[in-house]
């Protein structure tokens, strides 16, 4: 019961990354409020997680994140842990990305970090907590094919590191990290594989560009989350963590 009594409000909590979090969090004793733009795919999670609160949430909307923060306060009387963890891909390169593909990837992977980290400082502030923001290998390593996801976790990587910054400086006693998966086996891979010339080629090369050979499970970096979120990484500010079976590492 790593999380034992503590509110976690996960975004994009409806498959993938999202939905293991919030498995993995309700496991540890977290009072959950879960968010996510398909409300039918949201409501079988929360479902099935005995006391999870959920609620349709475009994170790109600062309207849909006040109604977040508050469905937290009302239901638990505030929030301890923040997920950022929404998030869109975009297999194309500079160019043949459109201005409205890099909007619409920077929406929802730059704003809406941003607009999470903003709304959970002013929820966290007199009470402290944890931050995680998900980028990804693609916010250190470039891609050819990935120009706006690119640019966009690379900012989210930054953000985090300012944003630990500003609430060390101002003693709120929040941390903010950010985590960076390689290529972990959810739906929103599998939609860029199937948007592949080659999909089987596509999945078969992304298993093999990790050295351990595979691709990530999801409950393996949400291992990392919950470090993030626990007290046991109390000391623990302004990081990356890596989650990539070595692929950065040559």
């Amino acid at each position: 019961m790593r999380l034992d009594g503590k509110a976690a409000l996960i975004t994009g909590a409806a498959s993938g990354l999202g939905a293991a979090c919030a498995r993995r969090f309700h496991q540890e004793g977290a009072r959950l409020v879960l968010t996510d733009i398909n409300g039918p795919a949201l409501q079988v999670v929360a479902n099935a997680l005995s006391g999870a609160v959920w609620i349709v949430h475009d994170v790109s909307s600062e309207d849909d994140w006040d109604a977040a923060i508050d469905l937290a306060t009302d239901r638990f009387g505030g929030l301890d842990i923040l997920v950022n963890n929404a998030g869109i891909a975009l297999l194309k390169s500079v160019e043949t990305t459109t201005l409205a593909d890099w909007h619409q990837v920077q929406a929802v992977n730059s704003d809406g970090v941003f607009l999470g980290c903003r709304a959970g400082v002013l929820a966290m502030q007199e009470r402290g907590g944890s931050i995680i923001n998900v980028s990804s290998v693609a916010g250190l390593v470039g891609d050819a094919n990935l120009a706006a996801y690119c640019a966009s976790k690379g900012a989210v990587r930054m953000l985090t590191k300012s944003v630990a910054l500003h609430c060390a400086r101002q003693k709120y006693g929040i941390r903010c990290n950010s985590v960076h998966p390689s290529f972990a086996d959810t739906p929103m891979l599998q939609d860029m594989i199937d948007s592949a010339r080659s999909p089987e080629r596509m999945r078969a090369g992304l298993a093999q560009a990790s050295p351990l050979g595979r691709l990530a499970t999801p409950e393996e970096v949400v291992a990392a989350m919950l470090f993030l979120a626990s007290d046991e990484s109390s000391y623990v500010t302004g990081a990356e963590i890596v989650v990539d079976g070595g692929l950065t590492a040559g």
